[in-house]
């Protein structure tokens, strides 16, 4: 069956997003090593984090929460107020950030809207999800828009199913393995990866258990078009 639908993540596949998470976390241990020098930020938090998901979900908002408790720990509970501000103001500052694109995605979007129907498939927090889709300039290419708590095979499920998508006509494109690519797959869909500069580590997935079809590998969105136009 011929691909009539095309799903697309968000954060790192048509907008640059952890970038921003890496420069806040390298920030966050400059502050916490001036009062314990010897502290492993990167791991702590990581581990705060992977705690917290099932609590605060994904996001902004959540990476906040989990630099906050972070730093409280570290410090034993002797980080001074006004370096608890400087942590909010980080947060704040991520959320108001200008979207930027990824280099291609609007010339090929734009291209792919007019033979497809695109679906925005993304996960994190509603109004930062909202609002860098607004500011993308992209909102009115889409069909529809899908922001989920998670992304595993019942969440994409449920997308088809409220929208009367059946797997064999569907694709999914991101940058993510284990949230894009894998779900889609089990789901009798198929999959396109376009990896991203960075990966979070939570959404890393060993290459040995990847299966062998109904997903291809591309280097740059540009080459999309091409790539379901022979799906």
């Amino acid at each position: 069956m011929a691909v009539t639908v095309v799903g697309l993540d968000g954060d790192d596949t048509l907008w640059h997003n952890e970038t921003r998470f890496q420069l806040t976390q390298a920030e966050l241990r400059e502050l916490l090593q001036r009062h314990v020098p010897e502290a492993d930020v990167e791991r702590h938090l990581a581990g705060v984090e992977m705690k917290n998901l099932a609590i605060y979900g994904y996001g902004v908002k959540a990476f906040t929460l989990s630099m906050i408790e972070t730093a409280v720990e570290l410090t034993q509970g002797k980080i001074p107020a006004s370096d608890i501000e400087v942590i909010l103001g980080w947060g704040k500052r991520m959320l108001m950030e200008p979207t930027e694109l990824l280099p291609g995605v609007e010339v090929a979007l734009r291209e792919l809207s007019l033979r497809y129907d695109l679906l925005l498939i993304t996960k994190g927090d509603l109004f930062d999800q909202e609002s860098k889709l607004a500011r993308s300039g992209l909102a009115g290419l889409f069909l529809g828009v899908e922001i989920l708590s998670e992304k595993n095979v019942n969440s994409y499920r449920g997308v088809l199913k409220r929208r009367g998508i059946k797997p064999e006509e569907f694709v999914m494109v991101g940058n993510s393995l284990r949230s894009d690519i894998l779900p889609a797959i089990e789901l009798g869909a198929r999959a396109v990866h376009i990896p991203y500069e960075v990966t979070w580590h939570h959404e890393e997935v060993p290459e040995e258990s990847l299966p062998r079809e109904g997903w291809q590998r591309i280097d740059s969105i540009a080459e999309l078009s091409r790539v379901l136009a022979k799906l």
